[in-house]
């Protein structure tokens, strides 16, 4: 059965739609701050005026909504510095925490440092042993040298090659030595830090002096 629509009530329809549109468009309205510092209410906005932040307003005025103005430089640097100061802060947290792991009390790291620095400083002795008994071969071989010079003779090639491989050993452990000196120059300064962190993580002070006795 077919339902014969009339003219008045299309009319009346179409006009129910375009209030519907016209309010919907309407529905976005916005409040701001031009260039000059005036208010002004409009259903668009400039682009600088959302840079100082504004309203979105309803058909009859209400707040809807409430964009904040886009932040300054200097309020962008503070956040990433407080960013970055929150980063280092769960650094040092991690840090202190694998710290604690290790020692529970400022004097157990200095017992440990002195270990370290006399199992370093035993291995230094060694070498300058290894000196001590390379320098005695080379004095040796430097006097035969000596003696065949004043007799006259020409000293052997294999002679001269023993002498310089000797030195050439002496310069090699002189500078392992220097290099060990300075690791345990580094290992102290790594030991003496960890030290005065545990002495404010724990509270607690060292009672141990920092160089072995």
């Amino acid at each position: 059965m077919h339902h014969r629509v009339s003219k008045s009530t299309v009319i009346a329809s179409l006009a129910a739609a375009g209030l519907l549109m016209s309010a919907s468009v309407q529905a976005n309205m916005y409040r701001y701050t031009d260039d000059n510092g005036q208010l002004v209410i409009s259903s668009t906005i400039p682009q600088e005026a959302t840079k100082r932040g504004y309203d979105i307003l309803s058909t009859n005025g209400r707040v809807i909504e409430t964009i904040p103005p886009a932040p300054t430089a200097e309020e962008i640097a503070a956040r990433e510095a407080e960013k970055e100061r929150q980063r280092q802060a769960e650094i040092q947290q991690e840090q202190d925490r694998q710290l604690l792991k290790r020692f529970s009390h400022p004097d157990q790291a200095v017992r440990a440092m002195h270990r370290k620095i006399r199992e370093l400083e035993g291995i230094i002795q060694l070498k300058r042993g290894n000196i001590s008994v390379i320098s005695s071969q080379l004095d040796s071989e430097q006097s035969r040298a000596a003696d065949m010079e004043r007799a006259g003779r020409d000293i052997p090639e294999a002679t001269l090659e023993r002498i310089r491989r000797l030195e050439s050993q002496i310069r090699d452990v002189e500078r392992e030595i220097a290099a060990q000196q300075q690791d345990i120059s580094a290992m102290k300064k790594e030991f003496e830090a960890d030290i005065k962190r545990l002495e404010v993580v724990t509270g607690q002070e060292r009672t141990l002096p920092l160089e072995p006795e």
